[in-house]
């Protein structure tokens, strides 16, 4: 595949969980699909694999924060695709707000996902996730 064609699959990827659509979200992501999101003490944290582990994901998600993504830039080379973004978002248990400049590093083969790796600020998301009463 061409590196346009791998970062419009991305820009779709993108535009399905903007919308909620499950549906073409896994469409897009291979069946074996690994999603890497790095920390502790926070809800998303860990390594989620396959469409099951996606479907998990998704659902901690819509069940633990509110979040308005932004991807804002699209490289690619080869199979890879870097997409700079942003987002601001709230830890529901808590009802904290967090503000996160993050990059995801994706592997798209065959026109499907195969790997999301996120550099994302992992510090202002378990401080989200903290309860106010918690130690430092």
């Amino acid at each position: 595949m061409s590196t346009e064609t791998n970062i419009q699959t991305v820009k779709d990827f993108f535009a399905a969980i903007g919308r909620g659509d499950r549906k073409a979200l896994l469409a897009l992501v291979a069946e074996d699909i690994e999603w890497i999101i790095p920390g502790q003490n926070w809800p998303l944290a860990g390594t989620h694999r396959g469409h099951d582990g996606l479907a998990d994901l998704l659902e901690t998600a819509s069940r633990s924060m509110e979040t308005s993504t932004e991807p804002r830039e699209f490289m690619a080379q080869g199979d890879r695709v870097l997409v700079v973004g942003f987002a601001t978002g709230k830890i529901k248990a808590t009802n904290k707000t967090f503000r996160d400049d993050w990059i995801f590093a994706i592997t798209v083969r065959d026109g499907r996902l195969t790997n999301i790796r996120e550099y994302v600020d992992t510090q202002a998301l378990a401080r989200a996730a903290r309860p106010s009463n918690a130690q430092r």
